[in-house]
């Protein structure tokens, strides 16, 4: 890339700011310019010379280039589920959402290389008007999904796999806020996004994240901002979605078949199983009246004198992890179609960026004896390379 054949682009540097959860003041400190200069910068007003540049993309860990991709006007109809819309969370959600820009760039990418598992995610007839979703509904439209996707009524062993194996693209890393655990969303091309916080570093509360966003994805596909970010519908929509998590998660009649009595300690026995924490069985188990309101008062107490500090097994049970754009980097490396320095060319994005975003070994693409995982999809019939390859895409089972 030529870079002064090229524009500078001041709306990149607002995003690697964000990326970063730093103010525009900050970045002035930390870069050794004025606020003022910053701001000049972000609005395309003036152009960095270039030793100001190399610092910005020092301070901000992005190479040179990324500062001169084009850019296109972001989507304002576009509807990002959030758990939390409150403005604490708002620099969360701006990081969030930066790194959710960058994922779509790399997928599309990907996509020029690799035929991505074909979308397979179930239609579920539901009112129009989210208000007149029932819990009927939400239970059928979560049975459905299992069936559609045959699971029966077992424990899903895998949920992200499961995820990646019916079409929706799922990224993990951190965005920095303890109740922004995940969202999602249908991106302009109908592809479904779920991107999970790895802040708290728990199976159960990843795999429930998962779920919930999987509710949002069927339950929630043509609700937008306008209705979402009003606080008395968002509040409905997050517990609809919560909702549909606890039955996908836990199908009523082969759980409850397995607990022998509604007791902390049968929970606890259920939790390596099912995957569930034991304050989700506890709910659970009140939504359905298996525990009766004093019972569900009086276990709730229980639990939180019992355990302040996180439940068994919390810190014993593996998170699920993506593993479909990883393959994707292992596969463009193994069939010798591009090298680690091609790849962070054609991206413009620091390593360590693509390697949380796709989920592989912090070091993968700048070290180069560092290991990246070993199973490859398949490549297109004729991707758009000069080097063409033939090949067949990976079954991704869950394993």
């Amino acid at each position: 890339m030529r870079l002064n054949t090229l524009t500078f682009e001041g709306a990149r540097l607002s995003q690697a700011r964000k990326a970063r959860g730093l103010t525009a003041v900050t970045l002035a400190d930390v870069a050794g310019i004025t606020s003022a200069a910053i701001s000049r910068y972000e609005h395309s007003k003036d152009t960095p010379r270039g030793e100001i540049l190399q610092v910005l993309s020092e301070k901000l860990n992005v190479p040179v280039a990324f500062f001169f991709l084009p850019t296109t006007k972001s989507d304002e109809e576009r509807c990002i589920k959030w758990r939390s819309l409150s403005s604490a969370t708002k620099s969360a959600r701006e990081r969030g959402e930066v790194r959710y820009d960058w994922l779509k760039s790399i997928v599309t990418y990907f996509d020029a290389y690799f035929d991505l598992p074909r979308l397979n995610v179930p239609t579920f007839n539901t009112p129009t008007d989210f208000r007149d979703i029932t819990y009927e509904h939400i239970d059928g439209a979560a049975n459905y999904c299992r069936e559609a996707w045959g699971l029966g009524e077992s424990p899903i062993k895998n949920l992200v796999l499961l995820l990646e194996n019916n079409g929706v693209i799922v990224s993990r890393g951190f965005l920095g806020a303890n109740n922004q655990d995940a969202f999602s969303e249908w991106s302009k091309d109908d592809r479904p996004y779920v991107f999970l916080g790895a802040d708290k570093n728990v199976c159960v509360r990843s795999r429930f994240d998962a779920a919930h966003e999987l509710g949002h994805l069927i339950l929630h596909k043509g609700i937008g901002n306008d209705v979402y970010r009003k606080p008395e519908f968002n509040k409905l929509i997050e517990q609809q979605a919560n909702r549909f998590a606890a039955s996908f998660l836990m199908p009523k009649h082969a759980f409850f078949s397995e607990l022998w009595a509604p007791t902390l300690d049968a929970f606890t026995s259920l939790k390596s199983r099912w995957k569930v924490s034991v304050k989700g069985m506890i709910v659970h188990s009140h939504r359905h009246g298996i525990l009766g309101d004093s019972q569900y008062q009086r276990m709730m107490i229980n639990y939180n004198r019992k355990w302040k500090n996180g439940e068994p097994l919390d810190d014993t049970l593996p998170c699920e992890k993506p593993r479909l754009l990883a393959r994707c980097i292992d596969g463009l490396l193994d069939s010798k179609i591009k090298d680690k320095s091609q790849i962070l060319t054609d991206l413009s994005l620091s390593a360590s960026d693509i390697e949380e975003l796709v989920g592989i070994k912090r070091g993968a693409l700048s070290d180069s004896i560092s290991e990246i995982i070993s199973i490859i999809p398949k490549l297109k019939e004729n991707p758009i390379v000069n080097q063409k390859k033939d090949g067949k895409i990976i079954q991704m089972f869950q394993s």
